[in-house]
């Protein structure tokens, strides 16, 4: 398995290019189940996970063909189908597969979707879209460890989900669009990459309101038609990259990063010190000196996110302080904490919740990633450590980060990737 082999104690500085969405790219594949027609996304980031996900769809016989000349452009055709399924072997490796069941109940009235298994970072329940998808009118029963889905034709209906949820909204929106009537999602999950979903489905024909909100409003339509839809930024990304920079020091500029998408993170970067200016095009930040501790908790959006809470403890490790971090969202979201103590970091952990009293150093060591967000908060780690640090498993990273390490060359980081 590859490794990462970070020489830390360089500032980082220059420019850096925030690709698309992976949590926007995943369900904006799947939807381009609800039509015969071809469907083109750009901006597609170059991830693991958009890897499975395609591989996923051309098993059913979605044609696929990424643009050997633009490679972040794909085009995907669902017409015609080979199968209605989504197997184990696939859905095994990314939960997010669970975003085929909706389009392909919608369009084609049946669908068998493996469950997800289990989750590092914690309980994913999809009760929630069965709940949702049975309030529609659909015949659902879990068997043999599949969902099995049946409808002659999905009905319009209200919808509140019992808790926030960024997939079921997808998944209930994506199925909604092709439902009889008018389908309301209460609860619905407000973070960017759900209106940046709906925009799509709505350059393809659909009917929705409120999206952005706790409250979505779908009219279904008798049939969708095809588009071209470039992915939001993403996010996550650009967040981690602030990071990187405020812990490490020195100045860069994160061309296509959006400010009015990272809105609790940037007030905790200025908390810790850093300047971060929304200008043309994209997000300037600047960091001199150490930072301060900053405290937080995660919550849904437009909270603090809880895909950046290992980065940010990353940040507190090194700063001058102390740090309260309270997890909300995922209940083993602290993995990360034992190889952070290994490069020499004070974290102390009760419950759901973890003191960090920062440190001047930290000091190289291997270190093994254990989820997607934890990965990046060992780079970030390694950056700013004395010595050599060695980040194993970072299958994870390339899960979500579309050639970390290249990027962090380019503002001048010592990192290489060891195969």
């Amino acid at each position: 398995m590859d490794k990462l082999l970070i020489r830390g104690g360089r500032p980082l500085k220059g420019d850096v290019v925030i690709s698309g969405a992976k949590n926007a790219a995943l369900p904006e594949l799947c939807a381009a189940l609800l039509t015969p027609e071809p469907v083109t996304l750009q901006n597609v980031p170059q991830l693991q996970d958009v890897g499975t996900t395609l591989k996923l769809l051309r098993n059913m016989g979605v044609t696929a063909e990424r643009n050997e000349a633009t490679p972040d452009v794909v085009t995907l055709t669902a017409e015609p189908l080979t199968t209605r399924e989504a197997p184990y072997e696939l859905v095994k490796t990314m939960r997010a597969s669970i975003l085929v069941l909706g389009p392909l109940l919608a369009r084609f009235g049946e669908a068998r979707v493996s469950l997800p298994g289990g989750c590092a970072i914690g309980s994913r329940p999809v009760d929630q879209h069965i709940k949702g998808l049975q309030a529609m009118g659909a015949d659902i029963v879990v068997e043999h460890g599949y969902i099995v889905a049946k409808a002659k034709r999905l009905k319009g209906a209200r919808i509140t989900t019992d808790m926030v949820t960024v997939t079921g909204t997808e998944n209930l929106l994506m199925a909604a669009t092709l439902a009889e009537g008018e389908t309301v999602l209460e609860n619905a999950a407000q973070e960017p990459e759900i209106p940046d979903l709906a925009e799509m489905l709505i350059s393809m024909g659909a009917k929705i309101e409120g999206h952005g909100t706790r409250q979505i409003r779908i009219q279904g339509v008798e049939r969708l038609h095809g588009t071209t839809h470039r992915i939001v930024p993403d996010r996550i990304e650009a967040g981690t990259f602030l990071c990187a920079v405020a812990a490490a020091g020195g100045e860069a500029f994160l061309k296509y990063a959006r400010a009015d998408h990272l809105g609790a993170v940037i007030d905790k970067l200025r908390e810790a010190g850093a300047s971060v200016e929304s200008v043309d095009g994209g997000l300037r930040v600047k960091s001199n000196g150490r930072p301060r501790a900053v405290s937080f908790t995660t919550s849904e959006y437009p909270a603090f996110p809880t895909d950046m809470q290992a980065q940010f403890m990353a940040l507190d490790c090194i700063a001058d302080g102390a740090a309260v971090v309270s997890e909300t969202i995922f209940e083993n979201r602290f993995m990360h904490v034992n190889e952070l103590v290994r490069l020499g970091a004070q974290i102390d952990v009760h419950g759901h919740t973890a003191t960090i009293r920062g440190v001047p150093k930290l000091s190289g060591a291997t270190v093994m990633a254990t989820d997607l967000r934890a990965s990046a908060s060992l780079v970030i780690a390694g950056l700013v450590a004395d010595g050599e640090t060695m980040v194993e498993r970072i299958y994870h990273l390339d899960r979500g980060y579309d050639r970390m390490e290249a990027k962090l060359r380019g503002l001048g980081a010592d990192i290489e990737r060891i195969k």
